[in-house]
């Protein structure tokens, strides 16, 4: 119940920030795929993309592919919050141990990514597609699934399993910087902390952001 717990938490917020930045990422992922093509580049940055938008009258298609996006997401962060999760509660109860060591959390978080990346590899490629289709042109999400073939629809595939050490590398720098936080306001409460497992929003807030900042940095070749 727990983990089902956590598991819709994660969701949850993981549909918010994904609202708010997908007119952002909207913009990055149209970039990234014209500086792929081998034809005559339309776009010098990602600001081009934006200005592209708001010249043609077409700001609401920066949210084009939104809903499948959303449904990616929460199905995404989901299967991988519940995954690890268990996972590691698993291995704390097999192991007898109380805490989990960086190694275990790296390995437990790259077999909770490889399973959520293969459950939703179809709806990450025709979210990018939708994304990366002309403004206004966007199909839907079933449109966009039945005119792939399967091994169409799990390209990329390989790449995504490789990716999964971002959203690993992302939680185990938060559990390890949780961890010596807590320690520190521990010690510093003289041993008496009424709820030695809480994080105030704020910190929540900032170790999340430095935790995918370090994840961000380490795997962003692979991303590019």
């Amino acid at each position: 119940m727990e983990s089902i717990v956590e598991a819709t938490a994660g969701a949850v917020g993981s549909l918010v920030s994904t609202t708010i930045l997908y007119p952002l990422d909207t913009c990055k992922t149209k970039y990234q795929a014209e500086n792929r093509a081998h034809h005559h580049q339309r776009y010098r940055n990602i600001s081009d993309v934006l200005w592209e938008a708001i010249s043609n009258r077409q700001v609401l298609s920066l949210y084009q592919g939104l809903g499948t996006k959303n449904f990616q997401s929460f199905v995404s962060q989901f299967i991988y919050f519940y995954g690890y999760s268990f996972l590691k509660r698993l291995y704390l109860k097999k192991s007898g141990s109380k805490s989990i060591g960086t190694r275990a959390n790296l390995i437990i978080g790259v077999a909770a990514g490889a399973c959520t990346v293969v459950a939703i590899q179809p709806l990450d490629t025709a979210s990018s597609k939708m994304q990366t289709s002309d403004f206004g042109k966007s199909k839907g999400l079933w449109e966009s699934l039945s005119e792939r073939t399967w091994s169409e629809l799990f390209d990329g595939l390989g790449i995504s399993l490789l990716l999964t050490t971002n959203p690993s590398i992302q939680y185990t720098a938060f559990d390890q910087l949780k961890q010596r936080l807590l320690k520190d306001k521990l010690k510093k409460g003289g041993g008496d902390v009424t709820s030695p497992e809480a994080l105030s929003a704020f910190s929540a807030f900032m170790l999340g952001a430095v935790s995918k900042c370090i994840a961000t940095c380490i795997t962003y070749p692979a991303i590019r």
